[in-house]
């Protein structure tokens, strides 16, 4: 199944140049939208599939991918219904010991994740829950560090599939467990920025449970005649609502069970 598109290869290229460019220059545009009104989400996906090519190109190499906006609370904060993917690249990474640099970033912000690493290929477009534990190598405990670059973070759901889902940076944590051994649906997290607690939820406002998030995601693929190959990194979507950060500020994110991830955010 091919994607449906209503613009141009020479407007996907002349988007995502737009796109491209705020990406690397941090600095915030107009949703994509606001030229291209009748821009529909396989459009967005045409995007940022040209990005992808491009980063690939750059010498990045893909990591993985990440499910967005699969909580009701990111929905409802978005303004959208739907849930969306993006790609994940080894330049995105980052570690707890080194500060992230908000400079590279125009509105960063973060979520608390439980993050999946398979073991065998998923292929849509039937693809299950229980497919995806079956698949799953280990779980472990993230925070994602996303920036939409569209001005005032007001977007749509068409431009922020083309920004790539708002994807910037990731952060995981040390502990690494097998999805059988615990309730995916009831991990607690609370994320505390400067020590003071700004959010917490359970994983399973996460679609119910994360994994039906990286059912969607490989369904979605499916949609793109692609598939999530062994080995791949997918993040599954924010528990919370996403809390802006800033240069000084320090992040903790406390997982029952799974740990906590931690990191510092410097100009």
């Amino acid at each position: 199944m091919a994607l449906e598109l209503t613009i141009k290869p020479d407007d996907i290229r002349l988007l995502c140049d737009r796109v491209e460019a705020a990406q690397e220059g941090a600095y915030a545009i107009h949703k994509l939208t606001d030229d291209y009104p009748s821009m529909t989400i396989d459009d967005g996906y045409a995007v940022q599939a040209e990005l992808r090519q491009r980063y690939l190109a750059k010498g990045h190499q893909l990591a993985g991918w990440k499910a967005g906006l699969t909580s009701r609370a990111k929905m409802e904060q978005m303004g959208v219904h739907v849930p969306s993917i993006g790609f994940l690249t080894d330049k995105m990474a980052r570690t707890e010991s080194i500060g992230i640099k908000t400079s590279e970033m125009v509105h960063p912000r973060v979520e608390c994740e439980v993050a999946f690493v398979t073991k065998k290929d998923l292929q849509g477009p039937d693809c299950t829950l229980q497919d995806v534990l079956d698949a799953t190598d280990y779980v472990l405990p993230a925070v994602e560090i996303i920036d939409s670059r569209f001005s005032g973070f007001k977007f749509d759901l068409a431009s922020v599939v083309a920004d790539n889902g708002s994807s910037a940076r990731y952060v995981t944590g040390k502990v690494r467990l097998n999805p059988r051994d615990l309730d995916l649906t009831k991990v607690g997290v609370v994320m505390k920025k400067n020590g003071e607690v700004v959010a917490s939820g359970e994983s399973s406002a996460v679609l119910g449970h994360p994994a039906e998030a990286i059912a969607m995601l490989v369904n979605i693929l499916a949609e793109q005649d692609e598939m999530l190959p062994a080995g791949s990194f997918v993040m599954s979507g924010g528990i919370t609502e996403a809390i802006p950060v800033q240069a000084g500020d320090a992040i903790t994110a406390e997982f029952q069970i799974l740990g906590q991830v931690s990191m510092t955010f410097v100009a």
